[in-house]
């Protein structure tokens, strides 16, 4: 069979890099805004510190898994309080079907994690090695000579730096930044810190260095959803082929006065850091990270054409703009019932954490009756029943917790080590206290199989108070 042959069986073709040429424009400006931002806030986060107090810790935003609870300035969550991170999925969730019902794929374009880092990892590439036309020539060089050679390894350092402060940012947020600094510097630190950030330190380099548009078309599952968010009224990046069409270069030759604005020059497509064609219509690789608007408008402005032959469209203005009139008002194509769905269900979501956020109390318990056995006869012939009741303390300070049954008149209760009522709870720690509720042999409580009660917790100084409603299990004669 000859290599021909060969190559037309082949199921798969192998990939064929892709190097974007640089580009300037508002759209480039913006992501570059952008990236500085969100990589600032990722790589600087974990350093900021916020005072607590004495028993807590002062890193603004950790996650202590230690002790099973989360910072985030001022904010405290405990690990029975996890609906708030659920509702933050929620409304992570929300707000990405609402971006792109409005806007398409903007969030990958501009912010996604594997878009910034990409972004960079070009953006020391093309320093390194020059742009487009260079790094092209350079990797269809097929000899690896001394030059080539010191390009590729100066590339892969500084990639590789890049993703070992990637890996060492994330393991900051698990512990105290500065002591784990530290301890990393002196190999001081725990395995599992090295592993992680080992792992991805590799992640990083392999998926911005060399898998790239990759990781967006066949790993990410977002390409294959977006359709559902997305309709005609959607604002997103397109090309107004009735404007282009029929392309050509040869603007002096016969025929060039029927000929669209689009002069074929391919840089709307050397842009594209996916590689695709924007022109040959909506396609599921596209990011809409807007570059082939601004290398579009650029070639606009210099063969003296109208910019916007690449922009930001909705496909529902296609028939006015056909017809020679103005498209609708952006607003108008976002502020729709799809939109405006989305928005009201993020909203609520949103206030509902706010309100369960500023009614929370400092103090909580929860109540577990101990089972075996149900009940203890006393040498009176008093029922005794035994509780596990999980005191929380949520203050900066030591509390002292008044614990109380109801109805009173009914039940004697002791707390197991104090001669009082009263506990010491720890500041912003749990205690699981065993509290002992006792019913006179005479009473119905005694008597009847399960009675109703309630055990309360007090905090004296803060004025704060919390019920749970339990059983007492009695003889049932």
């Amino acid at each position: 069979m000859s290599q021909a042959d060969q190559q037309e069986d082949q199921l798969y073709a192998a990939r064929e890099p892709i190097f974007p040429r640089r580009v300037s424009g508002k759209f480039r400006n913006l992501k570059w805004v952008i990236m500085a931002i969100t990589l600032g806030i990722y790589y600087i986060t974990p350093w900021i510190r916020w005072d607590r107090g004495p028993n807590l810790p002062d890193q603004a935003v950790l996650v202590d898994l230690a002790n099973r609870r989360f910072f985030f300035f001022f904010i405290e969550i405990w690990p029975h309080e996890f609906y708030f991170i659920a509702g933050l999925l929620i409304m992570a969730g929300l707000g990405l079907f609402l971006f792109t019902s409005a806007l398409g794929r903007v969030w990958c374009g501009y912010t996604c994690p594997q878009t910034v880092w990409t972004d960079l990892f070009i953006l020391v590439e093309r320093w390194v090695e020059g742009d487009r036309n260079a790094r092209l020539r350079l990797h269809r060089q097929k000899k690896m000579d001394l030059r080539k050679a010191r390009l590729r390894a100066t590339k892969w350092a500084l990639w590789f730096l890049i993703g070992l402060a990637t890996g060492g940012a994330w393991v900051f947020y698990f512990t105290d930044a500065p002591t784990l600094l530290n301890d990393l510097l002196h190999f001081r630190a725990h395995p599992v810190a090295y592993t992680t950030m080992g792992v991805l330190t590799l992640t990083t380099f392999v998926f911005g260095g060399f898998m790239r548009e990759q990781i967006c078309i066949y790993a990410c599952p977002w390409p294959r959803i977006q359709a559902a968010m997305m309709d005609e009224d959607t604002i997103t990046v397109g090309y107004r082929e009735w404007r282009g069409e029929p392309r050509g270069k040869h603007r002096k030759a016969e025929g060039a006065e029927n000929l669209g604005d689009c002069i074929d020059c391919m840089a709307c497509v050397n842009v594209c850091p996916v590689g695709i064609d924007i022109r040959n219509g909506q396609q599921l690789e596209c990011i809409t990270c807007a570059l082939c608007i601004d290398a579009c408008d650029d070639i606009m402005a210099k063969v003296g054409k109208p910019r916007g032959l690449i922009d930001y469209i909705a496909l529902s203005d296609e028939k006015l703009e056909r017809e020679g009139n103005a498209p609708r008002p952006i607003m108008k194509h976002i502020f729709r019932p799809r939109v405006l769905l989305y928005t009201a269900l993020w909203s609520l979501v949103g206030v509902g954490l706010i309100i369960a956020l500023l009614s929370r109390q400092d103090i909580d318990m929860t109540v577990a009756p101990v089972r075996n056995p149900t009940f203890v006869t006393l040498s009176d012939g008093s029922i005794r029943n035994t509780y596990d009741v999980r005191l929380r303390n949520k203050h900066g300070e030591d509390r002292g917790f008044v614990v109380t049954v109801a109805p009173s008149d009914v039940f004697e209760l002791k707390l197991e080590g104090y001669d009082e009522n009263v506990t010491d709870v720890p500041a912003d720690s749990t205690k699981l206290q065993r509290v002992y509720i006792v019913a006179a042999p005479d009473t119905d409580a005694a008597q009847a199989e399960r009675t109703e009660m309630t055990i309360t917790v007090t905090d004296p100084v803060a004025e704060e108070q919390v019920s749970k409603d339990t059983v007492f299990n009695g003889r049932d004669n």
